[in-house]
């Protein structure tokens, strides 16, 4: 039996991509973006869609009751890392004190379950790998801060409203399903970047770093298709106790690595241009998901990167300039 889902940051790369596997499934899909980031085209034609600001309380409010969901899954947000360390007022309206408008709107409109898409940045830098739910949150950036604020948001809402949460962290989401993929409009993610070098639209790839304390001097990172990415969120919907949790492949693939795949399988060549580490930037970061395996029985289908490359290749092949708004 379907549920009735309203998606904020539902036009962005993950939202999309999540809206899509909701309705192949069956749930009626409310979309509610301001195409800040996301693009129209990304929207599935079967979701009904809102285009309005997060910003705007009263619009939340007459679009969710409107919508009349048994659920949100909220994914609007900023999330640029080096922005926020020169814009933290952006970060901090957007990815929290927004957030706050829908979450009265929930308490309002008596909704009582949310699946939050929050981020492994929560937790800094890491004194161990893979990163479970057990460190201490220390964030090292606004973008991080903005995502821990509202968890602890949601744990007070919880605690007053009986608000019913899931908090999904995750670090490297990547690939694209047949429909949709990854187009934003600043793109700082190694993937597509390699593939537009791959299209010609770029001259090479820059490596940040080669003598970091790995197998090949680069950074690993734990990068996760999206499609199972799209699976935990869908699965966190059944949860009636809230709860937060990592989500990862267990495994991690150096930039190297990453961009020899993407050689192999788009057959092209590739430049690389080896450049100075950037500041913060940890050696690996991999995340743990054995909670979520056990609470939730989720388990990666795609394992490696050859899946993601390969997606996200046929992807862009078929939309060389994205959604072109």
């Amino acid at each position: 039996m379907g549920m009735k889902i309203f998606v904020t940051g539902g036009a962005g790369y993950i939202g999309s991509i999540c809206v899509e596997q909701m309705l192949d499934r069956g749930h009626e899909v409310t979309v509610f973006d301001n195409l800040s980031e996301g693009h129209r085209a990304a929207v599935d034609s079967r979701a009904i869609f809102y285009e309005a600001d997060l910003a705007d309380a009263d619009a939340v409010m007459r679009a969710m009751r409107e919508a009349a969901p048994e659920a949100v899954m909220h994914f609007a947000a900023n999330a640029l890392v080096g922005e926020s360390m020169t814009n933290p007022s952006k970060y901090f309206r957007n990815n929290t004190a927004n957030g706050i408008n829908l979450l009265d709107a929930m308490t309002t409109l008596g909704v009582k379950k949310i699946v939050f898409s929050s981020t492994c940045a929560t937790f800094g830098i890491p004194e161990k790998m893979p990163i479970d739910e057990s460190p201490p949150q220390r964030p090292i950036n606004p973008y991080g801060e903005s995502k821990l604020m509202f968890e602890r948001i949601l744990r007070w809402y919880g605690e007053i409203h009986g608000l019913c949460f899931t908090a999904l962290r995750y670090f490297n989401a990547a690939g694209a399903s047949e429909k949709f993929g990854e187009d934003h409009r600043i793109e700082t993610h190694l993937i597509p970047n390699i593939l537009k070098v791959a299209l010609g639209q770029r001259e090479s790839v820059d490596i940040y770093g080669t003598d970091y304390p790995t197998p090949d001097g680069t950074c690993i990172r734990d990068y996760i298709h999206i499609l199972d990415l799209a699976d935990a969120h869908i699965r966190a919907l059944d949860r009636t106790e809230s709860d937060f949790f990592n989500i990862g492949t267990g495994g991690g693939t150096s930039v190297r690595e990453v961009i020899d795949c993407c050689r192999r399988i788009t057959g092209r060549d590739i430049p690389a241009v080896e450049r100075p580490r950037r500041a913060g930037d940890p050696p690996r970061l991999i995340a743990g998901s054995d909670k979520i395996r056990t609470v939730l029985g989720w388990e990666p289908r795609f394992q490696g990167v050859e899946a993601i490359v390969t997606s996200a290749w046929n992807w862009h092949r078929e939309h060389p300039h994205g959604y072109g708004d």
